[in-house]
């Protein structure tokens, strides 16, 4: 399929949005028309992903009255990662936008979004609300707390700067994303997109942006999209893990130490003390150490086997993050090996078929 240079595919995927779906696409197909002065050539790509509403009814019926528009439909609830996946490998446009149908980032992002990526030569620009100059508006304040605290995390198990991990509201250059192999069916897909697109050294530049839930809130109850925030917090929980697995290994090992040492340690002090008591039959260091440390056993044998078994399970939990650390390297390197190779595979396709054109 043919990409027009500074083209844009803006991907919406849906799930039961019957409410808001026909309103919204129109603000969507709308905006578009007005950037046709710098993006003449644009696209919006409905991903219906099963819904059991009329969803699917609604989007054709749009697509029908409006040029530009295309609509694909999944026969059953494929989850977001496949949603997503499907826009992915439909879009017809060089720049592909990622927005929630609820329009709770905004439609200017769109163009903010697409500038970045074509003035800094990008492979993916992040909408952050959680970076300086991004704004959370109306937010539910649980869910806002665990999405917050969940990217937090995961910026701090992938050690980069980045402040949105999560989000969905992206802008990609749609040669690399095509060419980057997602695994994930669900929520985690973002995350992913994330950890593999920096395995693969892809420029990523994140801009401010607003998460206004004002509209949406509006609609509490006539709404049947299938995310969940706690489902939300514990998958991107879980997803923090593909980032720095080794970390979490360490951190319990650590703790298990400490506690061991702490054990151990009060042990060597009580032993060394009690040594004293029994100077008088006048042995040597070795033998009032082994008696002293057999008198300290009789008494408290319960913090030798907390002691001895915590350092052992310590060291057991410090080997498996060394192993894990060893696997990861070792994923990366072929993860990087085998996409380098699909994109040359890829590229050798394109100049073949402009031959023979």
């Amino acid at each position: 399929m043919t990409q027009f240079e500074n083209s844009i595919t803006v991907v919406v995927p849906c799930y039961n949005e019957e409410a808001i779906l026909w309103a919204n696409l129109e603000s969507i197909w709308n905006h578009m028309k007005s950037l046709e002065s710098r993006y003449p050539r644009w696209e919006v790509l409905v991903v219906n992903d099963g819904s059991k509403d009329k969803t699917g009814e609604i989007a054709d019926d749009f697509s029908r009255s409006h040029p530009h528009v295309r609509v694909i439909h999944h026969p059953s609830n494929l989850n977001l990662g496949n949603a997503l996946k499907t826009g992915f490998r439909n879009a017809a446009c060089s720049i592909i936008v990622v927005l929630d149908v609820d329009l709770s980032y905004g439609l200017d992002l769109v163009e903010k979004l697409s500038d970045t990526l074509v003035q800094n030569h990008a492979d993916i620009v992040l909408a952050s609300p959680y970076m300086k100059g991004g704004q959370v508006i109306a937010v539910p304040f649980t869910r806002k707390i665990m999405s917050k605290w969940v990217n937090r995390f995961m910026r701090f198990a992938s050690q980069e700067k980045y402040h949105t991990f999560t989000g969905m509201c992206r802008a990609y250059r749609t040669s690399f994303i095509r060419n980057v192999n997602l695994k994930t069916k669900d929520y985690e897909i973002n995350p992913e997109i994330m950890y593999k697109s920096m395995i693969l050294r892809a420029k990523i530049v994140e801009i401010p942006a607003r998460l206004d839930w004002t509209e949406q809130n509006k609609f509490a109850g006539k709404r049947t999209s299938s995310m969940r925030a706690i489902r939300g917090f514990f998958s991107g929980l879980m997803s923090g893990f593909i980032f720095r697995p080794y970390i979490f290994f360490w951190a319990v090992g650590t703790l298990l130490m400490i506690l061991s040492l702490y054990e151990l340690v009060w042990l060597l002090v009580d032993t060394l003390r009690d040594m004293r008591t029994i100077e008088t039959a006048g042995s040597g260091f070795n033998a009032l150490f082994s008696e002293s440390l057999a008198l300290n056993f009789k008494k408290n044998p319960q913090s030798f086997v907390v002691g001895g078994i915590t350092f052992v399970v310590a060291i057991q939990f410090y080997s498996i993050g060394f192993l894990s650390l060893q696997n990861k390297r070792y994923f990366e390197e072929l993860f990087h090996l085998g996409t380098h190779l699909r994109m040359q595979n890829e590229k050798m396709r394109n100049l073949s078929q402009d031959e023979n054109s």
